[in-house]
């Protein structure tokens, strides 16, 4: 119990900080701020669900997924090399923002189910039109960002203690596949 009272403290910090740190930025507009802050609130609400839930495994599926898509979001950016719309650098394939986001959507929706997923792939999808929105990126930077979000979190990440029903498909025949892990 008292990890989660320090995750929870913590996390609520570092929004703090955030926004102050935002408010002084009178350049950008709100949907900006908005998409800048959600990028990092839906994958701060992933791994505070592991504290939340007494859940070990998933905080290290999760540091796995995480630090996975960091490090494939800004190599591929080292390689790429591609201008950003607004011509500020040439950092603008993947979308970082949208793969953090999707990330910690796609943990939460493999980990502790859709329902507990569904505002956070909304929060994420309003990060990607943000990025667009401000002049950041390109639709296919936004795409290729939620790509490697969400095969990250889909790679490293197993259910939590429930059930899991996934559609399975073959030379000829499809159906589903439900499991339940105790």
């Amino acid at each position: 119990m008292r990890d989660k009272k320090w995750a929870l403290i913590f996390l609520i910090l570092l929004s703090i900080v955030f926004f102050i740190s935002k408010l002084s930025c009178a350049q950008e507009s709100n949907i900006e701020i908005a998409g800048d802050a959600l990028q990092l609130v839906i994958p701060a609400t992933a791994y505070g669900m592991t504290y939340y839930m007494d859940d070990q495994e998933g905080r290290t599926q999760f540091y796995k997924s995480f630090f996975t898509n960091l490090g494939l979001t800004y190599g591929l950016r080292l390689a790429i090399d591609k201008e950003r719309p607004d011509g500020s650098d040439h950092n603008s394939f993947p979308s970082g923002h949208t793969s953090l986001a999707f990330q910690g959507a796609a943990f939460i929706q493999k980990r502790y189910g859709w329902r507990k997923s569904i505002p956070a792939y909304i929060g994420a999808a309003f990060v990607g039109y943000s990025r667009v929105y401000a002049d950041k990126h390109y639709v296919e930077d936004v795409l290729g960002g939620a790509a490697i979000g969400i095969l990250s979190a889909y790679y490293f990440t197993t259910p939590y203690k429930g059930v899991t029903i996934s559609p399975i498909a073959g030379n000829g025949f499809w159906g589903i596949n439900i499991c339940k892990e105790w």
